[in-house]
């Protein structure tokens, strides 16, 4: 296999596997709550807890693979969430379930770290942002197949089913890593593609990291929490759960079209602080209204559209202040932050409906969350203008 085209496209695919395996527990939860017995923060719990790993593991593993070998640890990630899977698929209470959780997040945050170094190595000088964008990309679609098909698949059969049904999308990814991926040729130069190097971050650049980790992190949390909880609210609005989960999954749809637009955009425009601030606070708005707009696939489809803006203007934060050579570490910072936003936030919207009784409360939390966005980027900014850029090694 020469071709890096062909290399992406199998990323993409094993990639897709992650979000697909994410959204189960929450497209399936309104059957799986009563029968395991579970409450609804619970619930959260179990659909935070496939991130939490990564609150521990952003860091050490990039150097994992660099030790293992990058293929082979993302055949043995892609083991662990197989296995997870089929753990959860066969619980019968909460502690089961969350113990294959956590496997399963382990093995996603190891593959997940790792398939970006993989993309960056074949396309080293070639098409790197198109390369990265696609990859991306996976994430929401496979959100969207889980949001549009595991609920049908659950009402016809059973969640357990659905729930292995990730497991076999996991095993896909694992054949397809073990058996058709190759690394990347040599370099012209008869090298190889350098590997990131972990370097010490000065406190400013901390401080940037973990500022920028947090706007992500509630960003993607907010989604997450509002697609997650999303199919209750409108089952109690009389939709079915496969009807539900359909309506959900067009914000994401929606996204894949709207968040290349609005990285073009923020490019054409030269104003990543307003497109940030902008589209957060409007994607807050919309959120808050879901529960009382009449027409549920306008509201979400709206919903898709307004996320457009600000994630390729926040992903670019950071990458942007931070020396080149202590990037790779500032992204560990970056994401060990995101990690643990997206780990906290289910649990709390869980919370939120038992505490509430109310399958709108979570929606209204996930609101707040999103708006939270913009505190970020202030916080960062404040500290990118106060403090004076570190370039170079530091000695």
């Amino acid at each position: 296999m020469a071709n890096r085209w062909v290399a992406l496209t199998i990323v993409f695919v094993t990639r897709l596997s992650m979000g697909y395996q994410f959204q189960s527990v929450a497209s399936v939860g309104p059957l799986l709550v009563p029968e395991l017995g579970l409450t609804w923060t619970q619930l959260g719990s179990l659909i935070g807890l496939y991130m939490l790993p990564g609150a521990f593991f952003a860091l050490p593993g990039g150097m994992l693979g660099q030790r293992v070998g990058e293929r082979r640890t993302v055949v043995g990630s892609l083991a662990l969430m197989v296995v997870g899977g089929l753990v959860t698929a066969a619980s019968h209470g909460f502690a089961v379930a969350a113990a294959g959780r956590l496997v399963s997040g382990v093995g996603a945050v190891l593959m997940n770290i790792l398939l970006a170094k993989m993309v960056a190595d074949w396309f080293a000088g070639r098409e790197m942002s198109t390369a990265m964008a696609v990859m991306l990309t996976s994430w929401p679609v496979g959100l969207g197949l889980a949001a549009a098909t595991l609920g049908g698949l659950a009402t016809a059969s059973s969640w357990r089913m659905a729930i292995a049904a990730t497991a076999l999308a996991a095993a896909l990814g694992l054949v397809l890593i073990a058996f058709a991926y190759r690394d990347p040729p040599p370099a012209p130069d008869g090298g190889h593609p350098p590997s990131a190097r972990r370097a010490r971050l000065p406190s400013r650049e901390v401080a940037l990291a973990v500022s920028a980790g947090f706007a992500w992190g509630c960003f993607n949390a907010s989604l997450v929490a509002v697609i997650a909880f999303g199919p209750g609210m409108l089952m109690a609005r009389g939709l079915s759960l496969g009807d539900a989960g359909f309506v959900v999954s067009l914000a994401i749809w929606v996204t894949i079209l709207s968040v290349p637009l609005g990285g073009l955009l923020t490019d054409r425009l030269g104003r990543p602080n307003l497109l940030i601030v902008v589209g957060s606070l409007g994607a807050a708005l919309v959120t808050m209204l879901l529960p009382v707009l009449t027409q549920p696939v306008l509201a979400w489809a709206l919903l898709g559209l307004a996320i457009g803006a600000p994630p390729g203007a926040v992903m670019a934060l950071l990458p942007k202040a931070v020396a080149p050579e202590r990037l790779a570490t500032a992204l560990g910072v970056y994401y060990t932050v995101f990690y643990a936003a997206m780990a906290v936030t289910q649990p709390v919207a869980g919370a939120a409906r038992d505490l509430c009784s109310s399958p709108a409360a979570p929606i209204l939390f996930a609101a707040l969350v999103m708006a939270l966005t913009a505190p970020g980027l202030a916080l960062f900014r404040l500290v990118e203008r106060a403090t004076p850029r570190v370039d170079g090694p530091l000695r």
